[in-house]
């Protein structure tokens, strides 16, 4: 019997966004980050594979967005950081965002699998821009699935639109099962994800690591652009030092002073969200000034902007005034979603490198005390 989420959280999003709003921010966000052009058409012919049913097969590399036994985006290393020292210690599963959002193709609840230019956009945005920030100590997983389109969290059929998500999670549960049977061996775990991907996460974790002997794999979980509640787990906890494993981490970031409308619903409802500063990582609500921040990666993929961003913890989210790096001033949305990762880069590429000396380290010191 194939698990489906419920996704209780979603319910709560329906009503407050409507889905033109929510176009428009998608818009204005991605031409702020990644340029005007659409520079994915060039790419589509990378893609030319077709599933005969409609279904990922997961033994075939082409339904991976990112795979160690290939060449693709997740690789890819910005020119500045390529002398650092590089291993393959752990095993990253990146689950990406929303790449689905042609209002055009509204009407289909979810993205076809064997889509030449869902995949390219896929591979060129998120894959190279997000993925790659975990790829110092580890191999990274990524796989395709049939992601809900973006109006599935903006317009009126609810029932329609847990439908979309249920399937995109049963393609997510069936790669990483996938994955554990072929590729683990046993290995250290990593969970990165974002936005929608960070959805299918969040159903992940619960099955197969909370309270469950697979936690014990779990070094941290990036749980990222997606609400995550307190009472999500029963047995993972929110990470509240830089140094801690077997932990989740979470954060959205808006400008400072911004309430978005979902935001002030959670309040409302007195919402406990675990939060993490992608700075300091703690969850205190202590303002930490860009000057902590070691680099973000925005539009152009080999330049790193240090002191991009700041962070503080307050009503659930990451607030951060502007971001500065060259044209910002005409960077006016107040939702910093697409940035999450981004604005961030070099500081989580630290601190998975953190995170993973400590999971070994600890692994070593249970093992000198067993014998």
């Amino acid at each position: 019997m194939t698990y489906l989420p419920k996704c209780h959280i979603f319910y709560r999003f329906l009503p407050i966004m409507s889905r033109k709003i929510a176009y428009l921010a998608s818009f204005f966000l991605v031409l702020a980050l990644f340029g005007c052009a659409d520079k994915y058409q060039s790419y589509r012919s990378n893609y030319p594979f077709k599933s005969p049913n409609g279904q990922p097969d997961y033994t075939n590399l082409d339904y991976w967005a990112a795979h160690p036994d290939k060449k693709d985006p997740s690789d890819s290393i910005p020119g500045p950081l390529r002398t650092e020292t590089r291993d393959t210690l752990a095993d990253v599963f990146f689950l990406h965002p929303t790449t689905f959002t042609d209002k055009k193709e509204a009407a289909r609840p979810n993205a076809a699998i064997d889509d030449d230019y869902i995949n390219a956009k896929t591979d060129y945005s998120t894959i190279l821009f997000q993925a790659s920030a975990f790829n110092q100590q580890s191999r990274v997983f990524s796989p395709r699935y049939r992601q809900a389109h973006i109006g599935n969290f903006y317009g009126a059929d609810s029932a329609l639109a847990v439908q979309a998500l249920q399937l995109a999670y049963a393609d997510v549960r069936n790669a990483f099962r996938h994955y554990l049977q072929h590729y683990n061996n046993g290995r250290p775990i990593i969970i990165a994800s974002h936005s929608q991907g960070a959805l299918m996460a969040i159903e992940l974790l619960k099955e197969f690591f909370d309270n469950k002997p697979l936690q014990r794999q779990l070094v941290v979980a990036y749980v990222v652009g997606w609400p995550l509640e307190t009472k999500s787990f029963n047995s993972l906890t929110a990470c509240v030092q830089p140094t801690q494993t077997n932990c989740v981490c979470s954060w959205r970031t808006f400008k400072m002073g911004y309430e978005a409308p979902w935001v002030k619903k959670e309040k409302e409802r007195a919402a406990s969200i675990i939060v993490t500063n992608p700075l300091s990582w703690t969850t205190d609500s202590g303002f930490v000034s860009r000057k902590a921040n070691k680099g973000a990666v925005l539009t152009r993929f080999n330049k790193v902007f240090t002191g991009a961003a700041d962070a503080q913890i307050q009503q659930g989210v990451i607030y951060s005034y502007r971001p500065h790096f060259p044209g910002s001033f005409l960077y006016r949305t107040d939702n910093y979603h697409i940035g999450d990762i981004n604005l961030y880069y070099l500081n989580i590429r630290e601190n998975v490198r953190t995170r993973l000396s400590a999971f070994l380290n600890k692994g070593t010191s249970n093992n000198q005390s067993v014998r």
